[in-house]
């Protein structure tokens, strides 16, 4: 279903990029930050868990266990970007659930959010601001995460995304490092959101299947892999399945072998695909995961949906989530990352 924008003023018109799409692209990332994360702590001798080594959603440090209570993980994490849609209130919520999803893809539960803001304040009127962070507001009141403040600076494109503090159990996280060969792969929304974003951007058609899936928190389906006992999974967000994928393979040590006539995709996605509405970010997906995947006969539409450049995705967990349907399987590690059948 598609219907014309809601407001008049057309956001994605305002910045180069689009959501997650507006990533800086993960082989130049890498490049960036290499050398950067350090030498590695060993048990014992640090309080950080989780740190820039693979690459994972969050960073973890835990805190001592006090007056005889449970240790603790505190997960932290920041996430921002340009316009994704046109309407103000639904950019907000979107920006909001992709901030937290980084949380729930660690098995933790956000406690603290913090609004970061870039605004060209004499482009776009603040009312237009104020329904973005109205947007976050409501995103962050479901789940249970209050907003308290955050931080604002004028810039030439708008820009909106959260800082958030999670809690979890150090002995219960999922991590994108914790994979062994045999587990299924489990993916718990349908892709096909970049190509669509990026449609809206060029027509101002608004899909509304997207809109929904970026809203939708991932709390659920991260309390469901931890009750079945999942320890490793990744959100599927700016570098697109494969990206992603291979960088969980990468950190396990394993191969993930994709089936993908199991993958969902949104309705339009594919159709999206046809008419060109690819953006520069999938492109560069695809290019940095190619030396690392085995592509076999699978056809270029299906490649670019398998790297498309997804805002506030799913989760891809390493083990069976009710209701999810399973996409593939890791094995030992063999060639590639990531195998295509």
């Amino acid at each position: 279903m598609t219907t014309t924008p809601r407001t008049p003023v057309r956001l994605t018109q305002f910045a180069h990029g689009g959501g997650c799409a507006c990533k800086i692209p993960p082989g130049e990332l890498e490049d960036v930050l290499s050398g950067l994360a350090g030498p590695q702590p060993t048990a014992g001798d640090s309080p950080l868990l989780v740190g820039l080594a693979t690459g994972d959603d969050a960073a973890v440090v835990t805190l001592p266990a006090r007056g005889g209570g449970p240790a603790q993980a505190v997960v932290s994490t920041a996430d921002f970007f340009t316009p994704v849609v046109d309407d103000p209130y639904d950019w907000g919520r979107i920006a909001a659930a992709n901030a937290l999803s980084d949380v729930y893809a660690m098995g933790g539960r956000p406690v603290l959010a913090v609004n970061l803001l870039a605004w060209p304040r004499d482009v776009l009127p603040f009312d237009l601001a104020r329904e973005v962070l109205r947007g976050g507001l409501a995103v962050a009141a479901e789940a249970g995460c209050p907003v308290g403040g955050g931080h604002s600076v004028d810039d030439p494109e708008p820009k909106y995304g959260m800082a958030v503090t999670g809690l979890a159990d150090p002995a219960r996280l999922l991590r994108n490092d914790a994979g062994r060969p045999g587990l299924p792969l489990s993916l718990t929304k349908p892709l096909g959101l970049g190509v669509l974003n990026n449609r809206h951007k060029a027509t101002g058609e608004r899909f509304e299947q997207a809109v929904a899936t970026m809203v939708a928190l991932n709390r659920d389906a991260s309390a469901a892999a931890l009750e079945a006992g999942a320890t490793c999974a990744t959100d599927i967000t700016g570098f697109g399945l494969l990206g992603h994928l291979h960088k969980l393979a990468r950190a396990s040590g394993v191969t993930a072998v994709v089936e993908t006539a199991a993958v969902p995709y949104l309705d339009g996605a594919r159709e999206a695909v046809r008419q060109g509405y690819v953006s520069g970010g999938t492109r560069r997906n695809l290019e940095w995961v190619a030396p690392f995947t085995d592509f076999g006969d699978t056809d270029a539409g299906t490649r670019l949906l398998l790297a498309d450049a997804q805002t506030s995705g799913g989760l891809l967990v390493a083990g069976e989530v009710p209701g999810a349907p399973v996409v593939g399987e890791l094995v030992p590690k063999g060639r590639h990352s990531v195998v295509l059948r």
